[in-house]
């Protein structure tokens, strides 16, 4: 697996990929899946790259560019969705 974006968060990021690839494999391709067994790991990793971006600042170009994105869609007719 590759690292995380943010150093600081590689560790947690390892055990999330662990943690899909063995669900994806071990459940979800046999059709034994409800729910994504690994939800909680993501939202620790999601929580800890969010952090690190917005203390580099990252994390307002990004909302400007979604933002400029979705504004752009709107212009050209499209909804913006499936992307």
């Amino acid at each position: 697996m590759s690292s995380s974006l943010a150093p600081e968060c590689s560790e947690v990021k390892e055990r999330y990929d662990q943690c899909f690839i063995k669900w994806y494999s071990e459940k979800y391709l046999r059709g034994e899946a409800s729910t994504d067994d690994c939800q909680d790991l993501f939202k620790v990793y999601k929580e800890c790259l969010n952090k690190v971006l917005k203390e580099k600042g990252i994390s307002t170009m990004l909302e400007e560019a979604r933002k400029n994105s979705a504004e752009l869609d709107k212009d050209m007719g499209g909804s913006g969705k499936g992307r």
